[in-house]
C-alpha cells in the first residue's frame, strides 16, 4: 500500500500541484498579459489610422496636381502664372495661397501686393522657393506610393536620387531626432532603441529634418509635398512641375484647418465595439488635440495608451488612442485573474477529490484482496476440519474397531453433525456468489416464521448443548405469517446461530426469541454472551469477507460470509438484519421482515 500511494503522489498529486503553483503564479502576470493584448490591438489602430492619413495626403497631393494640368488646359501658359493664386483657391479649398517659380528661379506668383496672406507668403518662404537660402524641411516625394506597413517606395530612378538628401539611415536620422511630445504608455521599441530601455528614457521621434534648397528638391523629381516650421508652427507646401512646361514650378500652402477637417472623418476605430471604449485624437506638434473622435473627452493628451507618428508630411503629429475608462482594464486584468484562480481552485479541488476517491477504493480493493486470501485460507481450514471428523469417525466405524453401541451413535451423531456443518459452508458459499451474480432466485411462498423458527431451533440444539450451551428458545405459540423462501430464512437464522457458538466466550448462553417489532414487522432476535463486536466495527462486519476477530490469530473458524449472506437474504425479503449489543455483555443479532399481507 506505501509503494502505490508512493507511486501515485509521484506520478499524480505531485505534478498536479507543481502545474497549480506555477498557474497560480502566472496569475500575477495577468494584468500585464491583458494590457499587452490591448496594446498590440490599439497600436495597430493608430498604426492603421496614421498609415490612412498618409494615404489621404498622398491623395491630396495627387489632386493637386490634377488642379495644375486642369487650370494648364484652361489657360495660355502665358497667362496662368500671374493669375494661378487666385483661380487656384477660387478651385481649390485646400488652397491657402498659390505660388509659381519660373526657370530662372524667380517668385512668378503670387505678388505680395496681391494680399496681405501672399505679402506674408512671400516674405515668409520668397528667399526659399528662389533657392537664396536653404531651410530644414520635412519632404516627401510625390510619386511614393504607401504600403500596408505605412512605409514608402520610389518609382523611378530619378526619385530615388532626389530623395538622397533625406534617405539616411536610421542611426544617421535618430542622431538628429527630437524628443517626441507624446509618450505613450505602451511603448514601442525601434531598433534603434536599446533592448533594454527604461520606462523613463526619452522617446525619439522616427523623423529628422534635412537641411536643403527648393531648387534641389524639385530638380529631378516631378511633384512632392515638403513640411517646413516657421515660428513654431507648421506650414505644408505641394509642388508640381508638369511635363509640358519643365521651367515653371506650380505649388500651394495648405490651410492646416481645412486639412485637419478632411482628416477628422478617419478617427473612428474598425469596429464599432470599440467606441465605446477608446477615444482617437489627432495631436499636433505641440501635443493638442486638433481633432477628435469624442468631442467631450479630455484627458492627458501626452500620454496616450498608444500613438502612431503619421511621418514626414506631418511631422511631430501623432494618431492617439486613449482609454475611455482605464480603471476597466484593470478591473478586466481583475476579474480574469480572479476567475483563472477559481478555476484553478475547482480543479485542484477536483484533483483532490478524485486522488481521495482513488485512494479510498485501492485502499478497499487492497483490503478486499487481503480478505480474499484470508477467506481461501478459512475456507481451506473449515473443509478440512469436518471432513478430517468425518474420515477419522467413518474409517474407525468401518473398520469395526468400536464395538460398544453407545459410542457407535456417538460417532455416527459426529459424523451427521459434521456433514451437516459441511453442507452449511458449502451452501453459503455457493449461495453467496449466486447472490453476488445476481443469479440467486427465492421460491417465495406463505409459511408460518414461528413453526419455522422452532423447527430450526430444534435442529440446532442437539449441536448446542454437545458443546455445553444453554440454549434457551421463546417462539409464540400462534402463526406468524410471511411470503418467503423457506429454506433462506432458516439458512439466516442458523447463520446467526453458528456465530453464536463461534465466538462464545465463558458464559456459553444462546437465546432464541420471535417477537413482533410493530402491525407490519416481525423480529428474530438471537442473543447471547459472546465476545461481542468491537467499537467501530458495527458495520463493517456485514461486508463480504471482513471478520472483526482474525481467525488465524484467534482459532475462531468461519468465512467471513455468514453475516453478509444473511443481510443480502434479509434485503431481498424486504428486510433487514442489524447489530445491537447485549447489556452485561455479548450481542444480539436482529432479522427484521415483513408480515404477510391479509387478503
Amino acid at each position: 500500500m506505501k509503494k502505490v500511494a508512493l507511486v501515485f503522489v509521484l506520478a499524480v498529486l505531485a505534478p498536479s500541484f507543481v502545474l497549480a503553483w506555477l498557474a497560480i503564479r502566472s496569475l500575477s502576470d495577468q494584468e500585464y498579459l491583458l494590457q499587452r493584448q490591448q496594446s498590440v490591438l490599439y497600436q495597430g489602430i493608430s498604426d492603421n489610422l496614421a498609415v490612412a492619413i498618409q494615404n489621404t495626403l498622398a491623395s491630396t497631393e495627387q489632386l493637386f496636381t490634377e488642379h495644375v494640368a486642369a487650370l494648364l488646359r484652361s489657360s495660355t501658359a502665358q497667362n496662368l502664372p500671374a493669375a494661378f493664386d487666385a483661380q487656384l483657391r477660387q478651385r481649390w479649398p485646400l488652397a491657402q495661397v498659390g505660388f509659381v517659380v519660373n526657370r530662372g528661379g524667380n517668385l512668378a506668383c503670387p505678388s505680395p501686393a496681391a494680399s496681405p496672406e501672399a505679402s506674408t507668403f512671400c516674405s515668409t518662404y520668397g528667399t526659399f522657393l528662389t533657392c537664396r537660402e536653404s531651410a530644414e524641411v520635412y519632404w516627401n516625394n510625390g510619386k511614393q506610393t504607401l504600403g500596408n506597413d505605412g512605409n514608402t517606395s520610389l518609382n523611378s530612378p530619378q526619385q530615388q536620387q532626389a530623395s538622397q538628401p533625406v534617405a539616411q539611415n536610421y542611426e544617421a536620422k535618430s542622431k538628429n531626432s527630437s524628443v517626441r511630445n507624446v509618450k505613450p504608455q505602451q511603448p514601442q521599441f525601434t531598433p534603434a532603441q536599446s533592448s533594454s530601455a527604461k520606462e523613463e528614457d526619452p522617446v525619439l521621434s522616427k523623423f529628422a529634418a534635412s537641411e536643403t534648397e527648393f531648387c534641389q528638391l524639385t530638380s529631378a523629381a516631378t511633384d512632392g509635398m515638403l513640411a517646413r516650421f516657421v515660428d513654431n508652427k507648421l506650414s505644408l507646401l505641394v509642388w508640381y512641375r508638369p511635363p509640358m512646361n519643365s521651367s515653371l514650378v506650380f505649388g500651394s500652402q495648405l490651410s492646416i484647418p481645412k486639412l485637419v477637417s478632411l482628416l477628422a472623418p478617419a478617427l473612428q476605430p474598425p469596429d464599432r465595439t470599440l467606441e465605446q471604449e477608446i477615444c482617437i485624437a489627432l495631436l499636433d506638434d505641440n501635443a493638442r488635440p486638433a481633432a477628435i473622435s469624442h468631442p467631450g473627452f479630455h484627458g492627458n493628451w501626452k500620454r496616450p495608451f498608444a500613438a502612431s507618428e503619421i511621418g514626414e508630411a506631418l511631422p511631430h503629429w501623432e494618431v492617439a488612442v486613449y482609454l475611455l475608462n482605464p480603471e476597466k482594464l484593470a478591473q478586466s486584468a481583475r476579474t480574469l485573474k480572479l476567475t483563472l484562480g477559481l478555476l484553478i481552485a475547482v480543479l485542484m479541488v477536483a484533483i483532490a477529490a478524485g486522488s481521495w476517491l482513488i485512494v479510498s477504493d485501492l485502499k478497499r480493493q487492497l483490503t478486499l484482496a487481503r480478505q480474499k486470501t484470508d477467506f481461501v485460507s478459512n475456507v481451506s481450514h473449515e473443509l478440512k476440519t469436518p471432513l478430517t471428523s468425518i474420515r477419522m469417525f467413518s474409517e474407525l466405524l468401518a473398520e469395526g474397531r468400536v464395538t460398544d453401541p453407545e459410542k457407535q451413535k456417538s460417532y455416527s451423531r459426529i459424523i451427521t453433525a459434521e456433514a451437516s456443518r459441511l453442507t452449511r459452508l458449502i451452501n453459503n458459499v455457493l449461495d453467496f456468489a449466486r447472490t453476488d451474480r445476481n443469479e440467486k432466485k427465492y421460491c417465495v411462498e406463505k409459511c408460518d416464521l414461528a413453526a419455522l423458527a422452532r423447527e430450526t431451533a430444534l435442529t440446532f440444539r442437539p449441536h448446542l448443548e454437545a458443546s455445553g450451551f444453554r440454549f434457551a428458545c421463546s417462539v409464540p405459540e400462534e402463526p406468524v405469517l410471511l411470503e418467503c423462501d423457506r429454506d433462506a430464512v432458516a439458512q439466516v437464522i442458523v447463520n446467526l446461530l453458528s456465530n453464536a457458538e463461534k465466538y462464545a466466550a465463558e458464559r456459553k448462553e444462546v437465546e432464541l426469541r420471535v417477537d413482533q417489532a410493530d402491525a407490519g414487522h416481525v423480529e428474530v432476535s438471537v442473543l447471547d454472551r459472546g465476545l461481542g463486536v468491537p467499537a467501530g466495527c458495527e458495520s463493517k462486519i456485514f461486508e463480504q469477507f471482513y471478520r472483526a476477530h482474525d481467525s488465524l490469530s484467534s482459532g475462531i473458524q468461519g468465512t467471513g460470509l455468514g453475516l453478509t449472506l444473511a443481510r443480502q437474504i434479509a434485503r431481498a425479503h424486504g428486510g433487514d438484519v442489524f447489530y445491537e449489543a447485549r447489556d452485561g455483555g455479548g450481542s444480539t443479532f436482529i432479522l427484521r421482515l415483513p408480515l404477510a399481507k391479509e387478503c
